[in-house]
């Protein structure tokens, strides 16, 4: 069986996160409910990770809060996306979050038809991988 795997990363802070990432955890769900239902007669396993970054890893990187990763590569890679940065809330303070441009079109919530054209795009990659023979 073929894996997609997905894994999210945010901020949490005093059990608390920004707008920006609650929104995009509701659009993940949408996401994966549509991915489950599209991969499952593929016999594609989908595994997803939600990983919370600590004020201190936020503090050092404030790119990696609402990053999502699909099969080690990042979203915005999958959809020929740039990563870039905007003001956000109180719970991020004075740092600037991760907004998504694709097509000339700036996210900063990342929307459920972004997750699934990215994770369709993965999934065809793996299903024409060719398996490396080990003996010939």
């Amino acid at each position: 069986m073929k894996t997609l795997r997905i894994k999210w990363e945010r901020l949490i802070m005093n059990g608390q996160t920004c707008p920006r990432c609650k929104s995009t955890e509701k659009e993940l769900k949408r996401a994966i409910s549509t991915l489950k239902q599209s991969l499952k007669p593929l016999g594609v396993k989908l595994i997803v990770e939600k990983d919370e970054l600590s004020a201190e890893e936020f503090k050092k990187n404030p790119l990696r809060s609402n990053q999502i990763w699909i099969n080690g590569k990042l979203l915005e890679d999958w959809i020929d996306g740039k990563t870039g940065q905007t003001p956000c809330c109180d719970v991020c303070g004075p740092s600037e979050c991760r907004t998504i441009e694709v097509n000339g079109e700036i996210y900063e919530e990342i929307p459920a038809d972004l997750i699934i054209k990215a994770a369709l795009i993965a999934t065809a990659q793996i299903m024409t991988e060719k398996k490396s023979s080990c003996c010939k």
